[in-house]
């Protein structure tokens, strides 16, 4: 049996897109709590969502998701990490608040734990990627589409995607600019 690399690419990067969430899911949390959702994107559904952050420029002018989206349409797959955002109950401050219950008088003021948490994951999601050789980018613009279009489930507040590759150069690194010159 002889099997071209190319035939194989896609299932190879999906793979890899498993052990990354399986590295999220084993990053460790605060408290031990796990408020993560986490998922994959494969075939027309990456195409669902770069279609979705093309559109969403309308609505908030961020026109640097036009530049991600054509990033994502060159990935084999997205994984996408979100969380929850529940109140640890830990009184450490880093809200700025002294204590939770004063945090809480502030409505909409996320606790730092599960945010600090998705961070630990992302980089241990993308330390996977590297170990196996995948490109990656982390994304704010893939993470809030995919959250927006509900694929993370009603109650994931934050979330931020990686589009994963396996090509001869990584379509994540030369990317042009958006900014005003």
């Amino acid at each position: 049996m002889i099997i071209n690399e190319i035939e194989t690419k896609t299932e190879q990067v999906i793979e890899v897109g498993k052990r990354m969430m399986q590295a999220a899911r084993t990053a460790p949390k605060g408290k031990g709590v796990d408020h993560l959702e986490l998922i994959i994107i494969t075939g027309d559904d990456i195409n669902v969502l770069a279609d979705y952050m093309e559109k969403s420029v309308e609505k908030h002018g961020r026109k640097f998701f036009f530049r991600d989206a054509a990033n994502i349409r060159l990935a084999q797959a997205v994984v996408v990490l979100g969380t929850r955002l529940t109140n640890m109950n830990l009184n450490c401050g880093y809200c700025g608040f002294p204590t939770c219950a004063e945090k809480d008088l502030h409505e909409g003021l996320p606790c730092a734990f599960p945010l600090n948490d998705l961070g630990i994951a992302i980089g241990s999601a993308c330390a996977t990627a590297a170990d196996n050789r995948v490109d990656t980018r982390v994304m704010f613009s893939a993470g809030l589409a995919a959250k927006e279009l509900g694929w993370l489930g009603g109650e994931c507040k934050v979330a931020y995607a990686i589009p994963i590759s396996a090509t001869g150069k990584s379509p994540f690194f030369d990317r042009t600019s958006t900014r005003p010159e």
